[in-house]
């Protein structure tokens, strides 16, 4: 497999190199979908739409054997790119999460698959996901059957990751048990009575309101939760309050919430709740929560986790895979919306070292100024390709 995705390894660089430079968001794939039928299409495969703008494409026959399901996220951030490549994007997104880069390498896995295909023994299934970064695309895709029809008895991702001291190429596979943390995005709005700033006890004031409810959250990772129990709670935006001399009608917070438990995530939603209510009557005002999104825990299989490392060591050598639970430390925080699919089926997610902060990649994920060592892609090809096989023929 590692021979064969080398053997490509130019058409998988000028498939991301295409993606990265004109990156879009959401469900608003355009672009990127079209691009990524017209190369399915050229591949023999029927590619096939899937919920608002997912793709699905289909090697094998189900009737001889297992399904297999791969994945590949498609979509970007809004982000204004800032790194010096020929690529650049320009249109005020970037594809800072590497997703570009998992699209790429699936149809590489896609073409090895298909040249393979009348030996496959079983179905391997390619599942094109938009919507990603705001958690809903997985959802969306599930809910069109996309594992059904056949039905899939196993499922596969890998994600890139850069700006770490691992030798490119390098892959991760996750242990048994949860390798991302459930989210919650969340909205609250603080009520309060408008009024002018030279008159401050005619109104009732939402940004009073809104910094204690800030520094009350923060006591629940402080003083609600063990040390044992992971968990973060981030306020990443306060809207509403835009002019200096008034005190307006009212403000919104936006945040995140992040927990590798589910009892866990249920608390701090709880107290999220209960301290935004009571801290803001304190003050006069009213606040209203909101949860707007989110994605439960990505939990990897315990059978498929074991068979990819050993499947992986034996195709790209001993020294180019580690198992997860052999790394210093928490691997990473950031949710995955493919945890939906690893609440229907057995899951494998893998990491692939794509950018060694000892060679130049200094920037990580979401970063503006973010890089990916393109010579990883065949690893990521390869192991994509050997674990849908393997699995697939066992």
């Amino acid at each position: 497999m590692l021979k064969e995705a080398t053997d490509i390894q130019e058409q998988i660089k000028t498939d991301y190199e295409h993606l990265h430079a004109c990156p879009e968001v959401g469900f608003e794939l355009t672009k990127t979908r079209a691009y990524v039928k017209k190369r399915l299409l050229e591949m023999g495969y029927q590619p096939m739409d899937c919920g608002k703008s997912g793709i699905v494409a289909i090697a094998g026959n189900a009737d001889t054997g297992k399904s297999f399901l791969l994945r590949a996220d498609m979509d970007a951030l809004h982000i204004k790119e800032e790194a010096d490549v020929s690529f650049r994007s320009t249109n005020g997104n970037m594809h800072a999460c590497g997703h570009d880069a998992h699209t790429a390498m699936l149809l590489g896995a896609a073409k090895i698959i298909k040249y393979h295909e009348q030996e496959l023994g079983g179905l391997v299934k390619f599942m094109f996901q938009p919507a990603e970064e705001i958690l809903e695309g997985a959802r969306d895709m599930i809910a069109k059957g996309v594992l059904g029809q056949p039905k899939v008895d196993g499922a596969m991702m890998v994600h890139v990751m850069t700006g770490v001291p691992l030798k490119t190429g390098t892959i991760i596979v996750s242990a048994p048990g949860v390798s991302a943390p459930a989210a919650d995005f969340f909205e609250i709005k603080i009520k309060g009575k408008g009024c002018h700033g030279s008159m401050p006890h005619m109104g009732v004031d939402p940004l009073t309101a809104a910094a204690h409810i800030i520094i009350a959250l923060q006591e629940i990772q402080a003083r609600e939760m063990s040390v044992f129990n992971k968990g973060a709670l981030t306020i990443g935006a306060l809207e509403g309050a835009d002019v200096a001399n008034a005190i307006p009608d009212a403000v919104i917070l936006k945040g995140s919430m992040r927990a590798f438990d589910e009892d866990v995530r249920n608390h701090m939603k709880k107290r999220l709740t209960e301290i935004a209510e009571n801290v803001a009557r304190a003050f006069r005002a009213e606040a209203v929560v909101t949860y707007t999104g989110g994605a439960p825990t990505l939990v990897n299989d315990r059978e498929l986790s074991e068979k990819t490392g050993i499947w992986l060591k034996e195709t790209l050598g001993e020294d180019m895979v580690i198992r997860s639970q052999d790394m210093p430390g928490q691997s990473g925080g950031g949710s995955e919306d493919f945890a939906y699919v690893s609440h229907e089926v057995p899951t494998i997610m893998v990491a692939l070292a794509a950018g060694d902060s000892r060679d130049g990649y200094e920037h990580p994920l979401h970063h503006p100024q973010m890089r990916l060592d393109t010579k990883a892609f065949v690893y990521g090809v390869a192991a994509l390709a050997e674990v849908a096989m393997r699995h697939v023929k066992v």
